[in-house]
């Protein structure tokens, strides 16, 4: 018994600084983003957007699926995580030599020289990174979240100031780069200091192995999933324009910033709880079906309330240069609502140790995204949006079948877990979207609409007494008092 209340007091500290971080890290970029859309050209995001595909890509390939084995594996200590450290230095070394080679490869097939010296900056990063990802599965390891909170919320800041303060000088497309250069590099910076694990010198190539057979099935299902994820950006770049690919990003952006942080915030602290709990299926299950509620809780109402205000959303932070971007907004919030259930059951097979069967879903769900990918083509970029959509759909349909067979958890059960956030997010949305017809100026319609949004959900899900809702305002009740009492 008290080693379940020390579990959940540690949960619930490690959640609540990585929602501090994400919130306070997706507030900053999210002013930032603003502040640089209206300063620079959607062909100024275009051009950064192809860039970027390529630096995530070998990203991935830096991390090798070694630090979800770190993370996974039962019995630790420093020489592996010192082992892993070198491997993804020299790593990181090649990858970026490969990048500066083939970067004028890059820019004739898109036709754009520029792209040369963009790649071979902006890919400093991959050297950063060899170093951040040790780091970064170290914190989630020890479950020190607040050291995330530290070190991306300073990096963030001071990223910003000077991405802004480029775009308003007039540097156009390098303040972005700038920007992320920064960011990175800061960050990392400020992990090292503040976090007490360093390196020895020490290298095992036994230890790899054995980490290798469980990371190398997540290595080639994260390539796969990062790849299929950036291939839509890589043809909208080359069969339409780096505009077209600005206005489809600028989109996408909105509702990934949000629903993709809150999300990562719970799975980056559940997968490490699971991975510790996995010879327990009966309490995995429980955990898990309180994360899906309470991801669905927080992620339905922002989804559904950003569709009810694309328009003036776009309108009055974007200025009227992005509103190509609205349909795409639209659709693939959608397609962000189904994250809580898909992620969430994604954690499960990782943490029990099925990396193989990870593997195998992520092909299966490539397959049929890339299927969809080939007949959307040719009808437009709406129409691949939309297929986005019903991937996500047959993806959550599939993790769900497998953990339905795993942790007894069927598919009504997840449907009724999610059930009334979804309905009361529906209604609020509705409402919402009948606001936006007044005759108001646009400013003052978005305000209406998000605080009366706000308003009638909480009173909704206080009506309904829905569990999530509930557990929150404990929660938040119990900090209060903690608070109080010191």
């Amino acid at each position: 018994m008290e080693s379940e209340i020390k579990t959940s007091n540690q949960i619930i500290s490690s959640l609540t600084w990585k929602f501090l971080e994400r919130i306070g890290a997706q507030s900053v970029q999210l002013i930032v983003s603003i502040v640089l859309a209206r300063l620079l050209s959607p062909n100024d995001y275009g051009v950064i957007a192809i860039v970027t595909v390529f630096i995530n890509i070998f990203n991935v390939v830096i991390d090798g699926g070694f630090g979800s084995a770190l993370i996974q594996k039962k019995e630790f200590d420093n020489r592996d995580f010192s082992t892993v450290f070198y491997f993804n230095i020299i790593v990181s070394l090649i990858l970026y030599l490969l990048l500066f080679l083939i970067a004028p490869i890059i820019a004739r097939f898109y036709n754009n020289d520029m792209l040369v010296i963009l790649l071979r900056v902006l890919g400093l990063t991959l050297l950063v990174s060899g170093v951040k990802n040790i780091q970064e599965s170290y914190v989630a390891k020890k479950m020190i979240f607040k050291k995330f909170f530290f070190s991306t919320i300073i990096g963030t800041v001071i990223s910003a100031i000077i991405g802004i303060g480029m775009a308003f000088k007039g540097y156009g497309v390098w303040a972005l780069v700038a920007q992320q250069l920064t960011n990175i590099i800061i960050n990392t910076i400020v992990l090292w200091i503040t976090v007490k694990w360093r390196p020895q010198i020490y290298f095992s190539f036994i230890r790899l192995k054995r980490l290798f057979s469980y990371g190398i099935k997540i290595f080639f299902a994260v390539v796969i999933d990062t790849i299929y994820n950036n291939i839509y950006d890589l043809i909208i770049g080359k069969k339409y324009s780096a505009s077209d690919l600005a206005y489809y990003n600028k989109g996408k952006q909105f509702p990934n910033l949000i629903i993709v942080n809150i999300n990562n915030s719970i799975q980056s602290v559940m997968f490490p709880v699971l991975s510790k709990e996995q010879d327990d299926i009966s309490r995995i299950k429980e955990m898990i079906r309180k994360t899906i509620k309470m991801g669905a809780f927080i992620i339905f109402p922002i989804m559904v309330g950003m569709i009810a205000v694309a328009n003036n959303f776009i309108k009055v932070l974007l200025t009227e240069k992005w509103l190509n971007a609205v349909p795409f907004l639209q659709i693939l919030c959608i397609s962000y609502m189904f994250y809580p259930i898909q992620t969430a059951n994604q954690q499960v097979i990782k943490a029990l140790g099925k990396s193989s069967l990870f593997l195998k879903l992520e092909i299966i769900r490539k397959i049929f995204g890339i299927i969809i990918l080939v007949v959307t083509i040719p009808l437009g970029l709406v129409y691949m949006a939309l297929g986005q959509v019903l991937v996500t759909i047959f993806f959550t349909l599939l993790n769900g079948c497998v953990n339905r067979r795993i942790l007894k958890y069927r598919y009504k059960e997840q449907i009724l877990d999610v059930l009334p956030s979804f309905i009361i997010s529906i209604i609020m949305g509705l409402v919402v979207y009948c606001i936006g017809k007044l005759e108001f100026t646009n400013i003052i319609l978005l305000i209406l609409q998000v605080l009366i949004g706000v308003i009638i959900y909480i009173i909704l899900a206080y009506a309904f007494k829905l569990d999530s809702f509930s557990y929150l305002l404990n929660v938040l009740k119990g900090i209060v008092n903690r608070k109080i009492s010191k």
